[in-house]
């Protein structure tokens, strides 16, 4: 496969995950804010903008009185955010024109659709919640497009790769979100990833904060949680090599990934759970450096792109 086909196979996987679960976060936050009596929104809106990689300097009078509508801005309906779901669809889209020749009709025009509500004005002019589950509802029907109309092929595990690795980054976001939160953001949280009803029968209807970061870290059977998102990506890597390794690895990505899966399953949960934010950085940091070596090997005969909004 040409290595530009393979990168933006790669990207749309990322970008349409990072448009899907931004959208998760937001719900969450926003809605902890409203229910929850005791919350400094001022505060809570800063690190939660501090989590998403917005830059926030304190002498910038636009983060001296930071609210629900600077994060929405920010996060959400702006394209000139790097970080915001408006950039993150727009970038989905151009990734897909620029791999058209391999997109199934349905799926380029899934993606177009959906990118065309943002210069429309129609994305702007939703408001919360709504606007949160048509994101939801879009990634979704891009999603079950590729799995129906995709052959199982290179380009099948370049997009597979690229969705997993964004899923365990933003996963751990979330999981960062709900730490340092005050009240009780570990329900929400839950129903954020659509693990609620998941999460209940597995723990039997015990509801723990602990129960709930060891299902969003650790469950191998449910496909948002970062140890599944991680392997379905060392899967996905193994897919694509061909050279008959048998011992170690050769790909610096599979390895890093491999690694930080096993130090999260063999690792004793209290340790996780004592320092979970700086955890949940030391993750993220990971996956920055896995698409890192994954590019180096696969896409470093791509045209030169500016790829828009990368969080990592």
């Amino acid at each position: 496969m040409l290595s530009r086909i393979a990168e933006s196979m790669f990207w749309i996987g990322r970008y349409v995950e990072r448009a899907e679960d931004t959208a998760r976060i937001l719900d969450v936050q926003t809605q902890l804010i409203l229910e929850e009596a005791g919350i400094d929104e001022r505060e809570t809106c800063r690190m939660l903008l501090q989590i998403m990689g917005v830059e926030i300097e304190d002498d910038d009078p636009e983060f001296q009185q930071v609210d629900v509508t600077t994060v929405l801005r920010h996060l959400a309906y702006s394209p000139d955010s790097s970080v915001s779901i408006a950039t993150a669809l727009g970038a989905a889209r151009e990734s897909a024109r620029r791999a058209r020749e391999t997109l199934s009709v349905p799926m380029w025009e899934a993606l177009n659709t959906t990118y065309r509500a943002i210069p429309s004005g129609q994305f702007r002019s939703m408001r919360p919640p709504m606007v949160f589950q048509w994101v939801r509802e879009r990634a979704a029907l891009i999603n079950g497009t590729a799995d129906a109309t995709m052959t199982r092929d290179e380009g099948w595990h370049f997009l597979m790769l690229g969705r997993c690795i964004e899923r365990a980054d933003m996963t751990s976001r979330l999981v960062a979100t709900a730490a340092v939160s005050t009240g009780s953001p570990w329900t929400s949280t839950l129903r954020a990833c659509g693990a609620y009803e998941a999460f209940l029968r597995t723990y039997r209807g015990l509801e723990t904060d602990r129960a709930a970061a060891e299902f969003l870290l650790l469950d191998r059977l449910f496909p948002r949680s970062v140890v599944f998102s991680l392997n379905r990506a060392e899967q996905c890597v193994d897919n694509l090599e061909s050279s008959g390794q048998r011992a170690g690895f050769q790909n610096e990505g599979q390895r890093l990934l491999g690694r930080t899966r096993a130090e999260l399953e063999y690792r004793s949960l209290s340790d996780v759970l004592a320092d979970l934010p700086n955890e949940m950085e030391r993750l993220q940091r990971t996956c920055a450096l896995a698409t890192d070596a994954i590019t180096r090997r696969y896409f470093a005969r791509a045209e030169s792109l500016t790829w828009q909004g990368v969080l990592s």
